[in-house]
């Protein structure tokens, strides 16, 4: 299965983003919000400069506590995105996710973000697809 077709199966393809500019306050409060566990940072919605995501969040404020909500979320972000395409398998995605540690990857056309999808998009994709595998080989064995 390939990214485009896990984003196309996403209840909406719009990627959330900040501005770098805002908050560490105003992020927890966008991802309580939008019930998410990242958001991109991007000027123009189009090019991320990079990623917060709970982690980033939760480890700062293990090391200063709350101070560093009042902090610009660029000083936090992770800046040194890895990124897919759409034309990357979710295998690919899977391995890339598992082997950086991270949940969250831009999908990226040329220098224009065109979605963010999580581990959960992934892995829910795949058992779609290991679903329909399995009915099909039954069907197969049943001679249907």
């Amino acid at each position: 299965m390939l990214v485009s077709k896990i984003l196309k199966s996403k209840p909406s393809e719009e990627v959330l983003t900040m501005p770098p500019e805002a908050t560490v306050e105003e992020a927890v409060k966008f991802l309580a919000e939008h019930k998410v566990g990242a958001v991109v940072i991007s000027s123009d919605g189009t090019a991320p400069l990079g990623i917060l995501s709970e982690r980033d969040i939760v480890r700062e404020m293990g090391r200063r506590g709350s101070t560093c909500l009042s902090d610009a979320v660029d000083a936090m972000m992770t800046s040194k995105l890895v990124t897919c395409t759409p034309k990357d398998s979710a295998d690919q995605v899977l391995e890339m996710m598992t082997t950086g540690r991270f949940r969250h990857l831009p999908v990226m056309e040329g220098e224009t973000m065109v979605g963010l999808i999580s581990i959960g998009d992934v892995v829910k994709a795949r058992l779609a697809e290991l679903s329909m595998e399995k009915d099909a080989l039954e069907g197969m064995i049943m001679g249907h």
